[in-house]
């Protein structure tokens, strides 16, 4: 695995003298970035090109697989309610297809509201521990579906997943931007993102194999929760041991360590600070970036989750058996594998995010038109839709890329990442309301609110596009001929206070 990306313009990394004398009669300790904290103490040290290659690709190997395996459990867990109400999972709980829906939305508002005291545990605790614990605690209640025999039962089971499972996103975009130049943030954001596509095709594929499992002692459902809760539980004990919370307390050698810092001076963006700062935490909600932000995912999210949440149902409507439904929900898992990859890279390599973001998102926009407006005869023409609208779930790593990159000051990275992915929360909260029981088997209301919902994303998007360049613009020319504060990139600054901050887009 090697994800790493040369800069054939530079020749070496040299680390910065810190000047302790001055810097101490004006940082406070604790107010700057804890990078700012471990460099007093370090020797000024030269890298070569080579060096950061293979340290680069030292990093992925470290945390990028194991972000990928939070990420298509977490996926895993919301897919498998899918998976399990064309199981006979409604059937063995005595569940209508309003309640079904409630239990996605139930989910989802314990997410939401869980989101800012989450981003604040995550400050002030070490964010690997914090996660690995709460990694661990989804996995048992995963478990504990087995044991549920209504509704009342398994809508209280998915409140408390919803308050654990929301650590991880956040926790997962802050952990990136630590650890990688902006310009590799997509890249990366992009592959522990897979988790989702390839969950699709594993659930997938485990789903149709308990088809024909026949013994009466479980049902087919309950084993797979208990599969996947087990998967889940190992992996959070696994991160408690061996995940590193930052790099000054990795496992890297201490020249490891020194470039990881160094090589980030450019995001602006610092790597840890352990104060939560209330001015910064007010600036998020000034910004008009959030709202633009907040809106993109949102009504991106009304899709993603109608996708996620009733792709089963959806394809069983066309007039599939239930074991070909579980096998044609695969290729939707492979559409988001596939837009994923390509528009994450094409994202690093020329460095255009929102472009990407607009292209992804109108294959989803086709996709949404196919599945609604598609003759009802033409099976092939809406399975395409259905698959297609895969592509909008694809987009977030994108949406999370620009928050990642575009947010400097670490209160106002931790709840910027609240807001989005609040925001992600709203979303699915009203993308599952939109299905009814009297609408069945057409659901042509969901359809329409997929295409408006996201027709909106796209316009947005354009409107983020021009809020940054015109930023970027206004910047330059009112910080020309500035002078460089010294070692700023880690006096915990924000986008907004530190004038030589620069958008990406």
């Amino acid at each position: 695995m090697e994800f790493y990306e040369s800069d054939q313009n530079d020749k070496s990394i040299t680390a910065h003298a810190v000047d302790i004398e001055s810097k101490d009669g004006n940082v406070s300790s604790g107010q700057a970035d804890a990078a700012l904290e471990f460099l007093r103490h370090a020797e000024v040290a030269t890298f070569s090109e080579v060096d950061e290659r293979k340290l680069v690709r030292k990093i992925d190997w470290m945390i990028v697989p194991l972000m990928w395996a939070i990420y298509f459990l977490q996926y895993e867990d919301k897919i498998l309610i899918n998976y399990a109400s064309v199981m006979g999972l409604l059937d063995d709980t005595g569940m209508r297809t309003d309640q079904f829906s409630n239990l996605a939305l139930a989910f989802y508002v314990s997410y939401l509201f869980f989101e800012l005291p989450t981003g604040y545990l995550m400050q002030r605790l070490p964010i690997a521990k914090y996660l690995g614990l709460n990694v661990t605690l989804w996995g048992l209640l995963t478990i504990l579906n087995c044991v549920a025999k209504n509704f009342a039962g398994l809508v209280v089971l998915r409140v408390l997943l919803g308050c654990f499972e929301s650590a991880v996103a956040p926790a997962l975009i802050l952990i990136t931007s630590m650890w990688y130049k902006r310009d590799e943030q997509p890249k990366r954001m992009g592959f522990w993102y897979l988790g989702t596509g390839t969950a699709t095709i594993v659930g997938a594929l485990v789903a149709y194999g308990l088809l024909f499992y026949t013994d009466d002692k479980f049902y087919s459902w309950q084993i797979m929760f208990l599969i996947f809760g087990l998967i889940t539980i190992a992996v959070g004990v696994t991160i408690i041991l061996i995940f590193p919370d930052n790099p000054m307390n990795s496992r890297l050698s201490h020249e490891e360590k020194m470039m990881t810092i160094e090589r980030l001076r450019e995001n602006r963006t610092g790597i840890e600070n352990k104060h939560f700062k209330w001015d910064q935490f007010f600036e998020v909600f000034k910004d008009p970036q959030t709202c633009l932000l907040a809106v993109i995912v949102a009504s991106s999210s009304i899709s993603n989750a109608a996708i996620s949440s009733f792709s089963s149902l959806i394809i069983k409507s066309f007039g599939f058996t239930t074991k070909e439904t579980e096998l044609l929900t695969i290729p939707g898992g492979v559409v988001t594998v596939v837009s994923i990859l390509l528009c994450t890279y094409l994202a690093g390599r020329y460095d255009q995010r929102c472009y990407c973001l607009i292209g992804i998102l109108c294959c989803g926009l086709l996709g949404g038109c196919l599945l609604a407006f598609a003759p009802s005869d033409n099976k092939g023409a809406k399975l395409t839709g259905s698959y297609l609208t895969n592509c909008v779930g694809s987009a977030l790593p994108l949406m999370y890329s620009l928050a990642g990159a575009n947010v400097a000051g670490h209160t106002k990275k931790v709840t910027m990442n609240a807001v989005v992915l609040m925001s992600f929360c709203l979303g699915n909260i009203l993308g599952p309301l939109s299905f009814r029981t009297q609408d069945e088997p057409e659901y042509m209301p969901a359809k329409i609110a997929i295409v408006a919902t996201v027709s909106v994303s796209i316009v947005f998007t354009v409107a983020l596009k021009c809020h940054y360049m015109w930023e970027n613009r206004r910047r330059d020319n009112k910080c020309q001929g500035l002078q460089h504060q010294e070692n700023s990139e880690f006096l915990d600054l924000t986008d907004k206070t530190n004038l030589e901050f620069r958008y990406k887009h």
